[in-house]
């Protein structure tokens, strides 16, 4: 039997900092997208869902953080909460503690500034090299792991709007190969004019209605007789992770269905034990074949829907696991109940789907 958990969880979300802001939003169907201030967020989108008041030195700490991009604070932030959490003794073993952190891009912001620094300047080398560091796709990653002394196995995961799914199935992966005892796994995602510009054109017309929105949320995931014997709650079990490939758009219906079906099957449970289905649901066609081909795959299953993307906007990276952390805050404090079970599901524009079963303990 897969006995990995969910034990802790942690979210940087337009809510608020912290799991408890989330918790209320996501509790009460509260959106989180406001109209954003034209001068400080020029672009395409009037609307968008930002962490409020949020900057790297409040959260982070002045020393250090001077061009510290905002995905990475994001990220920082949210693995230092979940640590603040759990205790001092979740990283008593640096080395046993693995790192699996999702991203899109990195930051957009700093590699668009970057190169246009390299080209309008007298000399193509005359940059800040100190802002180099937030060009490379791994910075948050890696800074989450030297300011919170976590010294295991450290990976950076790209996929897309499935990012967050992606990086929670290596973390199980890299948990059975033996490669450390537990594992932080999530995702962060920031909001910029750079980045709304080039989601705005990557889109099709009926996407362009779903704003912009940004956060990030990190999970720890260990055997749940460590999470018992470490006094935390074991929220949810990992009951099985799938993915496929479909081609053109309209296959995306039938190939999420069977994406779900093989998860049922791996997982031995039955479609009517779903009682929670949080789709990434970002509007358009796709958005259409999500649900269908969840329908498709329960049957006459009812289970309730929880829509992340329409309270917080398009989170790109960190969606799926936003829609993660969702399920956990609407299932309460002492996580799923035995029997039931939770669907995430996700449907990529570029030709991939993926879901998470999740079941109580």
């Amino acid at each position: 039997m897969n006995d990995l958990v969910l034990s802790a969880w942690s979210a940087v979300t337009p809510y608020g900092v912290g799991g408890e802001p989330f918790r209320a939003g996501i509790t009460s169907g509260r959106e989180a997208v406001a109209v954003l201030d034209r001068e400080s967020h020029p672009g395409p989108f009037t609307r968008g869902g930002i962490v409020p008041d949020f900057s790297a030195a409040e959260y982070v700490g002045r020393k250090g953080t001077r061009t510290m991009d905002r995905e990475t604070a994001i990220a920082v932030t949210a693995v230092g909460r979940l640590i603040a959490e759990c205790g001092a003794d979740l990283t008593e073993r640096p080395d046993e503690v693995g790192l699996v952190l999702g991203t899109g891009s990195g930051s957009v912001q700093s590699i668009m500034d970057f190169t246009r620094d390299s080209l309008t300047g007298e000399r193509p080398y005359h940059v800040d090299p100190a802002r180099f560091p937030s060009t490379v796709m791994n910075r948050a990653t890696g800074q989450s792991a030297i300011r919170h002394g976590i010294k295991g196995p450290n990976t950076t995961v790209a996929g897309g709007a499935l990012t967050g799914l992606l990086a929670l199935s290596y973390a199980l992966r890299l948990h059975r190969a033996g490669h450390c005892a537990r594992v932080l796994c999530g995702a962060a995602e920031e909001y910029s004019t750079q980045r709304a510009w080039l989601e705005w054109h990557g889109r099709g017309e009926a996407e362009r209605d779903v704003p912009l929105g940004e956060g990030g949320a990190v999970f720890l995931v260990e055997p749940a007789a460590d999470a018992r014997a470490a006094g935390r709650g074991t929220l949810a079990r990992v009951l099985a992770t799938r993915f496929r490939a479909y081609h053109a758009p309209d296959d995306a219906r039938q190939a999420l269905a069977a994406c779900v079906r093989g998860a049922l099957d791996a997982a031995g449970v039955g479609a009517d034990a779903v009682r929670l289905v949080a789709p990434l649901g970002l509007g358009g066609a796709l958005a259409v074949h999500e649900e269908r081909g969840v329908g498709d795959a329960l049957g006459d299953a009812r289970p309730r829907w929880l829509r992340v993307s329409a309270l917080l906007g398009d989170t790109s990276a960190a969606a799926t696991s936003l829609q993660i952390a969702a399920v956990l805050a609407a299932a309460g404090e002492g996580g799923l109940r035995p029997g039931e079970v939770a669907l995430v599901t996700g449907v990529e524009r570029d030709g991939t789907v993926g879901c998470a079963l999740l079941g109580g303990v």
